[in-house]
Parts: structure tokens; C-alpha cells; sequence
């Protein structure tokens, strides 16, 4: 094994023996050999060389392999499309939702549906919300609650489909930086709590798994649990960086509704999400739960629904077995996966704010395979735009991509940071990425360099 084997080794937990055996009901051959640290290099030489790629989060990352998966699906297309779409596409969407079964704890397969990604999911909850408004179920100024820190196509989409139908929002103001779950628990508790001095009913509740930006894994079964104290009639928890980057459950999470997309943190290509819709006499109105793009097979059921929109591209929801049997070349499969992105960019994190002297902005239980690290107030970091900027700024002139994020600072505070990076860890990142980053930044202090200096 060469020096860089060694070192990506190091990074990666790659080990050179054979992994447990899987159960022959997941199709993955018995005889597969664990991946190796120059095979999985092999697999990501497409990614741009001269770039410290820290940003997975945003939109993930597909190995050679499953991308040559498919194209071999894309060509049963091409070749012969009516064969295709009169004998093939049912049957292997459907094997693809039956392989996300034991992976996501789900019940029963008629409660999992493929999207493109899970603003498409949010659609199809939120239209259902909206439609039980308009058709008079839910009564103007009936509450949905999301969080402050909800994705922005989220947020514009409960304010689209619900404020325009009549409903109130809510939003949950969270802290940042946050060390204890509790923080979060009681912001929650206080933003039913004005519903209810409101005599306002909450339809539902909308909750991040894993906020975007910036990122915090939050306790969505506890969140779950006072939903279902307080009355609240529906849960959905939009997971988008969730599946392979912390355990999904839906049996333990309860939630009425969850999505995630599987091109971020699961090796698919883009673009497909599953979106979960729990089965149960209590949640019967999942029947009225419809694909935003209306087809032939509308009133079918959404996982028939969503398997025809119209002629387009299914191919990368198809190749879900591949991806789930390149999990395997791993040790530990998925969970090991998992695990090691998690100490690695703690450990990449706290290399960071140990040479800027900075902090994270949350405990290390409060992350995945993300983490946010403050960074020096010299680089001038005063608004969202300083943060885009700079953001542009480094991948330019440093060729790093990381996303940046403002923070306002809170009335009274002296010294608080500004601005924070959100980064990243996968399997093809190596230390040398992380380097890259640091020393951009202190090349820019050493400098005497602010973001008032950037032009638009």
C-alpha cells in the first residue's frame, strides 16, 4: 500500500478485512471484498482535482460505480422505451422502495414513495395541508409550525401553499450556537405554547432532521413525543441530509410524514428522495396525499403516482440496490460509514477552530457528518452577502467549496462570531482538504483582509 493508501486509510477507517456477511434477502453477493483506499479514490476521480470539495452536504456525491449502474438503466430506456415503460419501470421502482424497508425501519411498502428530492416531498405534504384549507377541513388561522431555521424552499413553500390558503405560521426561533438539546426542547414547547394562548389549532408541525444551515441534528423524537402531547394534529420531518448520515427509524421517530434524499448522503445519483407517509386508522387521510405533477396515474396511490409524472429520466431511482450494495464494500456497511464521517469532521472541526481560535457552533452529540466552525471576526463577516461572497471567494481563489453562514450578533454580546463555515465529511475527503481550508483563512487574516474589500 502506498504512503497516500496509508494516509487515506487513516482518514477513512478503510481496513483490509472481509466484512460481516450479508443476509442472502438483500441480493448483495456474499464473496464482496471491502473497498480499498485507492478504489475509492478510483471512484471519485471525477470530482475536480484542483478543488478541497468540504461541501457534501449541499449535493452529495455519486461513486463511478453506481453511476455506471445508471447509465445501464438509462439504456433501457433508449433502447426500447415502450418494453420499458409497459414491463420494466413499475417493477423496479418498486424493488427499489422494497430495498429502503429494512434501511428506514418503515412498516409496510405502501408507505414509501420516490421523488426527485424532498422539496418535491414537501410539496406533496404541503398541497395536502393547503387542499384541507381550501376544501374547509382546517379553519382560517389554523396554525402549521416550522422552524426558523427551515430550509429556504421550505419555508417559501409553507408560506405558498398555507399562508395563501388561509393557515397561520409559526415559527420555532432556535439558538445558534447551541450545546444542549434542551435549548431546543423548550423553544419548541414555547412556539405551541403561543398557539394555545392563541386558541389556535396546530395542523402540523413541520421539523428538520438535520437543519441546513446552520446545521444542528435535532432530537426529533422527543419533538415527535410533544407533538403528540400537545395535540398536533400531523408531523413532518424533512430529513433531507439525514439518510446515511444519521439513523433513520421510522417506527421510533413516529412521524406522520419524513423525507430525504438519498443523492446527498447515500452515494445516489441526482436526483431521488423517498418520502415516507405512515399507514395507521388514525392517519387515514394519507389517501389524499397526491404527487404535485399530475398524471396518468393520479388516484392510484402516491407510489404509483410519483413512479409516472410523465416521460423523464427515472434512472437514479432505480439504482437504489446498487447504491445499498456499494454501502457493503465498507466495513460496517452504512452504520460504519457513518460513524467514521462523524469523528472525522469533529476531529477536522476542532484542527479548525483550534488554529483560528474559534469554537463549533454545537456539541459534538449535535452532529452528524456535518459540523459548523466559527471563523476569525478579522475576515469581516457583517451580512448574508459578506458570507456569499466570500464564499465565491474562496472557491476562486483558494479552491475551496464550503459553505459559509452570518450570524447576527445578539444585543449585548462582545467578541461573538460572525460567521461560521459548515463543513463537510465523506469518504473521498482526505486531511490534505482541510489544510487547504485553514490555510486559506489565515493567509486572508495574515493579509489584513475583510469582506468590505470584495466587490458584488
Amino acid at each position: 500500500m502506498s504512503a497516500d493508501d496509508h494516509r487515506y486509510s487513516a482518514v477513512n477507517g478503510v481496513h483490509s478485512k472481509k466484512p460481516k456477511l450479508t443476509p442472502p434477502e438483500t441480493h448483495i453477493p456474499l464473496t464482496l471484498t471491502l473497498i480499498t483506499p485507492s478504489e475509492i479514490a478510483a471512484e471519485f476521480h471525477h470530482h475536480d482535482a484542483a478543488v478541497a470539495r468540504i461541501n457534501n452536504g449541499s449535493f452529495g456525491c455519486c461513486p463511478a460505480t453506481i453511476l455506471t449502474a445508471q447509465r445501464r438503466k438509462q439504456l433501457l430506456f433508449l433502447r426500447q422505451p415502450d418494453h420499458f415503460y409497459f414491463s420494466l419501470l413499475k417493477p423496479l421502482i418498486e424493488a427499489s422502495r422494497r430495498a429502503l424497508l429494512p434501511i428506514i425501519n418503515a412498516e409496510s411498502i405502501d408507505e414509501v414513495s420516490l421523488v426527485d428530492n424532498a422539496t418535491t416531498a414537501t410539496a406533496v405534504v404541503l398541497q395536502h395541508v393547503s387542499r384541507a384549507f381550501n376544501e374547509g377541513r382546517f379553519s382560517r388561522g389554523d396554525v402549521v409550525v416550522m422552524l426558523h431555521y427551515a430550509y429556504g424552499a421550505v419555508k417559501k413553500s409553507v408560506h405558498a401553499y398555507v399562508s395563501r390558503a388561509g393557515g397561520h405560521v409559526i415559527e420555532v426561533k432556535l439558538p445558534f450556537p447551541v450545546y444542549d438539546e434542551g435549548d431546543i426542547i423548550a423553544e419548541f414547547r414555547n412556539a405551541l405554547n403561543v398557539a394555545k394562548l392563541e386558541r389556535r389549532k396546530v395542523r402540523l408541525a413541520v421539523i428538520d432532521h438535520i437543519t441546513s444551515m446552520p446545521c444542528v441534528v435535532l432530537p426529533v423524537k422527543e419533538l415527535v413525543r410533544i407533538c403528540r402531547e400537545e395535540g398536533v394534529d400531523q408531523v413532518f420531518i424533512d430529513g433531507a441530509h439525514a439518510i446515511g448520515c444519521v439513523d433513520v427509524d421510522m417506527r421510533e421517530i413516529g412521524a406522520d410524514f419524513y423525507t430525504s434524499n438519498l443523492h446527498k448522503w447515500l452515494f445516489s445519483p441526482p436526483s431521488v428522495a423517498f418520502l415516507y407517509c405512515r399507514k395507521s386508522k388514525e392517519n387515514e387521510v394519507v389517501d389524499d396525499v397526491h404527487h404535485p405533477v399530475v398524471s396518468h396515474e393520479y388516484g392510484n396511490g402516491l407510489p404509483v403516482e410519483s413512479a409516472w409524472i410523465g416521460t423523464r429520466d427515472y434512472s437514479s431511482q432505480l439504482v437504489v440496490p446498487e447504491v445499498l450494495q456499494f454501502l457493503e464494500r465498507f466495513e460496517g456497511g452504512m452504520e460504519g460509514i457513518m460513524k467514521r464521517n462523524h469523528q472525522k469532521v469533529i476531529e477536522m472541526g476542532e484542527m479548525l477552530v483550534k488554529a483560528w481560535g474559534t469554537h463549533l457552533g454545537c456539541s459534538p452529540e449535535m452532529c452528524a457528518s456535518m459540523v459548523m466552525v466559527g471563523l476569525p471576526n478579522e475576515l469581516g463577516i457583517l451580512s448574508d452577502e459578506d458570507a456569499v461572497k466570500l464564499r465565491y471567494h474562496f472557491r476562486e481563489k483558494f479552491g475551496v467549496e464550503v459553505p459559509l453562514y452570518y450570524r447576527p450578533p445578539v444585543d449585548g454580546e462582545v467578541g461573538g462570531l460572525t460567521g461560521y463555515a459548515r463543513i463537510s465529511h465523506q469518504v473521498y475527503n482526505t486531511i490534505d482538504d482541510y489544510y487547504k481550508f485553514r490555510d486559506a483563512v489565515n493567509q486572508l487574516v495574515r493579509d489584513g483582509f475583510t469582506c468590505a474589500q470584495l466587490t458584488s
